[in-house]
C-alpha cells in the first residue's frame, strides 16, 4: 500500500470536486509546464506537481497516449502535438468581441463612464472597442478612431508594458513609465485633452505579452480614485479570457 505524501499534490489542492482523481493529476501535469520551459526532466515535473515519480510515469503514459505529451530523445518530457490541434480550434473560435463589449458595459453600469479598448497600431493606438457613458457630457472617441500613443491614459499604458514602445519614449518620461508599470495602471487628468481624465490598465495574452489597453474616460470634474480598483479588477479578468 502506497505511504500517504507528507505534502499535498497540486491535484489535491485544486481537486475537481466531484471530478475523477486521476484526471485531476494528468491536468496538474500539463499545467506544470510554464512560459519558456521547452521540455521537463520527471524530477521536475514530480517536484512542480508534488506528485511521486511513480504516479507521474502513470499519469504521463496516458497523456502520451493522446498526444497530449511527448517523450523527447534525451529522456525529458514536452508538451505533445495534440496541444497545439486543441489551441487552433479553440483560436479560430474565440471572439475578441464577444469577451470585450460585455466587460466594457459592465464597467460603464458600474461607474456611469466610459469605457473603450486600445491596442497598439504602429506608432498610433487604436480604439477597437467603446461603449459611452449615459451622461450627456463626455469625450467623443468612436471605435475606429486612432489616438496618440503617448498622450493619454490608454496610451500611456501601452508604452509602458511594450519594450519597443518604450524605447522610443522622451527620456524625461521614464519615470512616468516607471511607475506606470509599478503600480499596474495610469490614472491621468489633462493629458491628451484640458477637461478629460482617463484611468487605464494593461490586457495580457495567456504568454504574458500586452494584448491591449483596457481604458475609463469621463470629464475631468467627475474624476474618482475609486475607479481605478474596478479598472484594475475589469482588466485582470480580460487578461484570464484572452488566449
Amino acid at each position: 500500500m502506497p505511504r500517504k505524501a507528507q505534502t499535498e499534490s497540486v491535484a489535491d489542492v485544486n481537486a475537481a470536486p466531484g471530478g475523477a482523481a486521476a484526471v485531476d493529476k494528468a491536468i496538474s501535469l500539463l499545467a506544470a509546464f510554464r512560459s519558456g520551459d521547452r521540455a521537463l526532466a520527471l524530477g521536475e515535473l514530480a517536484e512542480r506537481t508534488q506528485l511521486y515519480k511513480s504516479t507521474v510515469l502513470r499519469a504521463i503514459a496516458s497523456l502520451e497516449h493522446a498526444r497530449l505529451i511527448q517523450k523527447m530523445p534525451d529522456g525529458r518530457y514536452a508538451l505533445g502535438s495534440e496541444i497545439a490541434r486543441l489551441y487552433s480550434i479553440y483560436a479560430a473560435s474565440f471572439s475578441l468581441e464577444s469577451i470585450v463589449l460585455p466587460a466594457l458595459q459592465e464597467l460603464v453600469r458600474q461607474t456611469g463612464e466610459s469605457a473603450a479598448y486600445h491596442v497598439r497600431q504602429g506608432d498610433s493606438r487604436l480604439c477597437l472597442y467603446r461603449v459611452d457613458s449615459p451622461h450627456p457630457i463626455r469625450d467623443h472617441v468612436r471605435a475606429g478612431e486612432v489616438l496618440p500613443l503617448y498622450r493619454g491614459a490608454g496610451g500611456r499604458v501601452l508604452v509602458a508594458f511594450d519594450g519597443e514602445l518604450l524605447k522610443k519614449a522622451p527620456s524625461e518620461e521614464a519615470e512616468i513609465y516607471r511607475q506606470i508599470v509599478e503600480q499596474g495602471f495610469c490614472a491621468t487628468r489633462g493629458d491628451r485633452l484640458a477637461e478629460v481624465a482617463g484611468i487605464s490598465a494593461p490586457v495580457f495574452r495567456q504568454d504574458h505579452q500586452l494584448a491591449g489597453a483596457l481604458t475609463l474616460t469621463m470629464p475631468a470634474h467627475r474624476y474618482a480614485d475609486h475607479y481605478i480598483e474596478k479598472v484594475i479588477t475589469t482588466a485582470k479578468s480580460l487578461s484570464n479570457q484572452m488566449p
